[in-house]
């Protein structure tokens, strides 16, 4: 199965991106004050196509690039995040500071680079320092610095999701590379304490988390746990089949967002069981093909980066079905693949690209054949 890794993960993307193009004609017809009603579709479109055109670069460019170019890329990563709390430069939405507008340019996110930037960054200290992974400043403290900075750089943004995913991707990676459970247990235990003390001195989210324990409350299904409520009427409407595609209700303005964070519930009231349970397959196919790549991978470099990748890609998804489900409080994470969003798709399938990259450059251990099997032996029969 690792040999078809590649075809399994680009044909789940691809049926991600179709599912997301169609579910887009469908609910960004709704969306209210635009006045072309397939606009999210033709710019969706496009970015997917600006996508798989970057996909295919990276797909063709030396992993040895990557890591040669590592810290300019991180840097740069930084420093756009910076940009996103510069007055003029940073577009702030609903209180969160994640995109910028830079002359001739379009809105971008510049998180969605970092996590790349990141992951790479990562995976370059780690092949270059791979003997003292189990030391205490090389193996972990100045790993924890390089992805710290983007993480809290993102988390300031008012983007606790994206940071959250980010520092799972980064878990993942010291783990499997073999960072020392005795500096990383503790350092987890105070940064989860932190991250606590933090959601529970802020009255934004301490009012998600509140809602979300008690949807049934009229007064939140009004509020703050509309958008989750509504999401599970939407769910409850489709049952398993569903009521037929362009046929959904909630998406004409109760579900805020339909186009964005909250797609997942559209699709499964539109479409039914069978699709949504599809499209969790394909997330699953998804990691089991980043994982396969992962360990084909001939070097530390591209095991890191193979595995931060699908992490990336994955924990995402998994955040919003989460979230769509009401089975976490609403963080504000796009669905990978299928939501509206330049940025989100672009990056997300320039990380497709460099996986499959990886895969094509690795070369599977095959077992040597005993010498002597294929070898005829006399002996004198006494």
């Amino acid at each position: 199965m690792t040999r078809h890794c590649s075809t399994i993960l680009c044909a789940a993307v691809a049926a991600l991106v179709a599912l997301g193009l169609i579910m887009l004609t469908s609910t960004g017809t709704w969306v209210r004050g635009m006045d072309d009603p397939y606009h999210f579709l033709t710019r969706q479109a496009l970015f997917v196509g600006i996508g798989l055109a970057a996909a295919f670069g990276a797909s063709l460019l030396p992993v040895e690039q990557y890591r040669k170019y590592a810290p300019w890329l991180f840097v740069a990563a930084c420093v756009l995040l910076v940009c996103c709390f510069v007055p003029g430069v940073k577009v702030e939405i609903y209180g969160s500071k994640r995109w910028i507008h830079l002359p001739g340019l379009p809105q971008f996110q510049p998180s969605e680079l970092a996590k790349i930037a990141a992951v790479i960054g990562l995976g370059a200290w780690f092949a270059r320092w791979q003997t003292e992974v189990l030391t205490f400043w090389r193996g972990f403290v100045v790993p924890g610095l390089i992805a710290g900075i983007p993480i809290l750089l993102i988390a300031a943004e008012v983007d606790l999701g994206t940071a959250l995913a980010l520092a799972v991707a980064v878990s993942a990676i010291m783990f499997c590379v073999g960072t020392r459970l005795l500096y990383a247990v503790p350092a987890a235990g105070s940064v989860l304490t932190a991250v606590g003390w933090y959601v529970a001195h802020n009255a934004n989210r301490m009012e998600r988390i509140t809602a979300w324990r008690d949807l049934d409350n009229p007064i939140y299904q009004l509020d703050r746990g509309m958008q989750q409520w509504r999401s599970l009427l939407a769910l409850g409407n489709g049952g398993p089949w569903g009521v037929g595609l362009g046929n959904g209700v909630e998406k004409f303005g109760t579900l805020t967002f339909a186009h964005i964070d909250f797609i997942f519930p559209v699709v499964g009231e539109e479409l039914g069981l069978p699709v949504t349970l599809g499209v969790v397959l394909c997330y699953v196919l998804i990691a089991v093909a980043g994982c396969g790549i992962a360990l084909q991978a001939n070097n530390v470099f591209n095991r890191c980066c193979a595995l931060g990748l699908t992490c990336v890609i994955v924990v995402p998804a998994m955040l919003n079905i989460a979230v769509a489900t009401a089975l976490l409080p609403n963080t504000g994470l796009p669905l990978p693949f299928i939501s509206f969003g330049g940025t989100s798709m672009v990056f997300a399938l320039v990380a497709v690209g460099m996986l499959v990259g990886i895969h094509r450059r690795s070369h599977a251990r095959v077992a040597e054949e005993f010498p002597l099997t294929r070898q005829t032996r006399y002996a004198v029969r006494l």
